[in-house]
């Protein structure tokens, strides 16, 4: 079983790349035509309407989550009855869901408005916005379905058509700017294609498991079946209300504070931000289900030693990425966009610190949501999504933009960023998570220490073109891999990476 997970593991990690490295591309040549042909305004507006989307899917409650939790087992045993019993269920769920983010979605258009901060006004914003609605409501229509594929570690089957209409995707919005200027075509093809994409993943979910197809034979849950689904959801709701108020506030309340085209400035290093961390969370998202997996039918010193081994990575991974964006963005920003759209140090200091956090702790998300801890972990919390909110508020009314970003690192370390780590290893691993924070400290001084060097060595570098840029990103990334590979090689979880590496290629 160990050996099939590792397999699955490593295909949905290989398609995974290829999607993104392509998407990685597009992105920055669609964001480029976008700015020039419609503006910062609208490029501010796009983030505005991702984060109030988002918080309005709460609707559901968690009920994703919840879903792919509770397909772990009865796939794991191969309950087939079951699996069809659940998606039937969840079918009903998200016909429901879909209603309830339609009547919420519409009844925000009069609040629109007050969030948008503009210097000039944009006629056409109430229609915009329900173009992106429309977007999240299609998705709630195949989501019971896909969620069994990437449960079951089979994203990779849908990864390469995805890769493919993300190509036609780009071209044909970039042939849409170019020629029109016009937001809503741009809108529309993301619709269409979007929904293209849900409805071909969702037919790749029914030949993958045909006995999902007819809903009417599927056996209907219990009372007490459905009752523990939605008992565990309290918990889900509250988790999920949590990284809601972490995750996409941000830009509303940067919106409201500095300015609607501050949010453009702010999501070209976001996008930048995020981009690098592409590489380490397609690593550990293929490992999702396979830990699921894990939790289900090994012991805990087993656990233990794959965190371990993820852990391993992921200061690896941590090192590079936070020491390239820290001393890179501002040049690529430069040479990309011009120095009109480069943001103060303050604020790219307070966005590394929270790269950082979202690196270093992927290993620890993946087990929060394949454990379920995240019940028992749900009010702490919350406590920091509320912390968060205030300080941001707080904070970007003090010192501008920075002060918001500060606001969600501060919040993190007061909150569950110590509190969680000793759940996990208290309950599944049956051990102290001493060790594990003396190795993040360890990770961050190295990050801090390696980060000022070649910052105080490279600073008389210029960077005037792409070529120049080149050169000294190589030169960096060169330098921070051969230090951030130096020091955790050595490590129990590298080297059961490598051991596990070498039986999947000789497998292969």
């Amino acid at each position: 079983m160990s050996g099939s997970r590792s397999k699955k593991t490593a295909k949905n990690m290989m398609f995974g790349f290829m999607y993104q490295g392509v998407t990685l591309i597009l992105s920055f040549i669609s964001r480029s035509v976008f700015i020039n042909t419609l503006g910062v305004e609208y490029l501010g507006l796009n983030g505005i309407f991702t984060d109030v989307l988002k918080l309005l899917s709460m609707a559901d409650l968690g009920f994703a989550l919840a879903m792919s939790y509770s397909f772990y087992k009865p796939l794991a045993e191969d309950d087939k009855d079951k699996v069809a019993s659940l998606v039937a269920f969840y079918n009903k769920v998200y016909n429901i869901i879909a209603i309830a983010v339609t009547i919420l979605g519409l009844a925000f258009v009069p609040f629109l408005r007050l969030i948008i901060n503009v210097d000039k006004d944009i006629p056409l914003l109430e229609v915009y916005y329900l173009f992106s609605l429309a977007g999240i409501i299609s998705s709630y229509l195949f989501v019971y379905k896909t969620t069994l594929l990437t449960a079951d570690q089979k994203n990779y089957k849908i990864t390469k058509v995805r890769t493919a209409t993300s190509l036609i995707k780009t071209v044909l919005e970039v042939i849409t700017l170019l020629l029109f200027k016009n937001y809503i075509l741009y809108l529309s093809i993301a619709l269409i294609m979007q929904f293209g994409n849900n409805f071909y993943a969702s037919h790749v979910a029914v030949k993958e498991f045909p006995y999902i197809a007819d809903r009417r034979k599927a056996k209907p849950l219990t009372k007490e079946e459905q009752q523990g689904i939605f008992t565990s959801l309290k918990s889900v709701f509250v988790y999920k209300l949590s990284m809601m108020l972490y995750n996409f506030t941000d830009n509303i309340l940067i919106s409201m504070i500095t300015g609607t085209v501050m949010v453009a400035y702010y999501s070209n290093y976001l996008m930048l931000s995020s981009k690098l961390l592409l590489a380490e969370q397609i690593i550990f998202a293929s490992m999702t289900a396979s830990v699921g997996n894990l939790i289900v039918q090994e012991k805990e010193e087993k656990r233990l030693e794959v965190f371990d081994s993820m852990q391993s990575i992921s200061y690896i991974f941590c090192g590079i990425i936070t020491c390239v964006f820290a001393l890179m963005s501002n040049d690529v920003i430069y040479v990309w966009l011009g120095q009109s759209f480069q943001l103060p140090l303050t604020v790219i200091i307070a966005i590394t610190i929270n790269t950082y956090f979202s690196c270093v702790l992927q290993p620890l998300w993946i087990f929060r949501d394949a454990t379920g801890i995240y019940r028992k972990t749900k009010y702490i919390m919350l406590i920091g999504a509320v912390l968060n909110v205030v300080l941001s508020v707080v904070l970007g009314l003090k010192i501008g933009l920075a002060g918001i970003i500060f606001a969600s690192a501060i919040s993190r370390v007061a909150t569950y960023f110590w509190y969680e780590p000793k759940l996990l290893f208290r309950e599944y691993f049956g051990t102290s998570a001493a060790g594990y924070f003396l190795g993040l400290l360890k990770n961050f001084v190295i990050v801090i220490a390696l980060s000022g060097c070649i910052f105080y060595f490279s600073k008389n570098i210029i960077v005037e073109n792409w070529v120049t840029l080149f050169i000294k990103g190589v030169v960096i990334g060169v330098i921070c891999t051969i230090v951030f590979i130096g020091v955790y090689i050595k490590t129990d979880g590298a080297q059961s990476i490598i051991r596990r590496a070498k039986k999947i290629l000789k497998l292969s």
